[in-house]
């Protein structure tokens, strides 16, 4: 198959509704990309295995239909796609213990922050289909922006496997392995400081006499529209910028305040501290 067949392959398996999918490590990050992929039809609930070491996160997942285990051997014997959404520090262990049940039918996407490509390459069997894959955290309400690489065994056909099957929870955008750790800087941490953002909107709004409840549904909704007018106008945000000013209006005056308190540099400056905190976290 060419690059195009095996894209439209990859994706009529998952339209057949045969896709079983594992997700090793049952936390919030993981159920939320369940709940995409199960609101969206992507995949059935009876063709979704969870493992954990206790019932603590599972309830959920029983209760939306999945099948739920505390033995990740389990996950591998059941599953071809297979989600890694353990905490960074204890996936050395579990690809051990995976290690022997890992087959060439298998798909395996890590969601571990950190973990390198030739780190899990090298912990599975040489040849395994290996992506890294970074969420956010709005991947829960199905708004999130992900990246993902793919490691030397994986090729079209699971990218695009992966790509679609995730449009269902938000943006998803093949990347360098390089970018991984700025995208961590810019939308991992990135949705922090627009909460910041949004937080301080609403409270100026309420020193002028707005009450706190309306003020923050209309900074949400704010946040919300620019963002969906950035993506579906694909203009670059100056312009968009540019069009709310009128000359001598209320907007240019208030941009002249942020200006002032230098709003710009300080979330670059931001954006480069996650990011190079990012790195130095893959390093230790």
């Amino acid at each position: 198959l060419g690059v195009r067949g095996r894209g439209r392959a990859a994706t009529e398996a998952m339209e057949s509704r045969e896709l079983r999918v594992g997700f090793v490590g049952a936390g919030r990050m993981a159920a939320g990309m369940a709940r995409g992929l199960l609101r969206a039809g992507k995949v059935p609930a009876s063709n979704i295995l969870a493992s954990a070491p206790s019932d603590k996160n599972l309830d959920a997942w029983r209760e939306s239909g999945c099948r739920t285990t505390h033995c990740n051997l389990e996950v591998l014997q059941d599953t071809t796609l297979v989600f890694l959404a353990t905490k960074p520090h204890i996936l050395p262990g579990v690809l051990q213990e995976i290690r022997p049940a890992v087959g060439p039918h298998h798909i395996v996407v890590s969601m571990a922050a950190g973990v390198s490509l030739q780190t899990l390459q090298r912990l599975l069997p040489a040849g395994t289909k290996v992506l890294r894959l970074m969420p956010n955290l709005p991947c829960v309400v199905q708004a999130g922006a992900m990246v993902f690489t793919r490691g030397s065994g994986a090729g079209d056909g699971e990218a695009a496997l992966l790509k679609n099957l995730l449009s269902s929870c938000g943006l998803c955008e093949e990347v360098p392995e390089s970018y991984i750790n700025i995208h961590t800087g810019l939308s991992g941490s990135g949705v922090a400081y627009v909460y910041l953002f949004a937080e301080a909107l609403a409270e100026g709004a309420v020193k002028m006499g707005m009450p706190v409840g309306l003020a923050s549904r209309i900074a949400a909704q704010t946040l919300l529209g620019a963002a969906k007018m950035m993506l579906e106008t694909g203009e670059h945000p100056a312009k968009l910028r540019g069009d709310v000013c009128t000359p001598g209006g209320t907007t240019i005056h208030a941009l002249h305040q942020l200006e002032k308190g230098a709003l710009r540099a300080t979330v670059m400056n931001a954006v480069e501290a996650a990011t190079n905190r990012a790195c130095d976290v893959a390093k230790d």
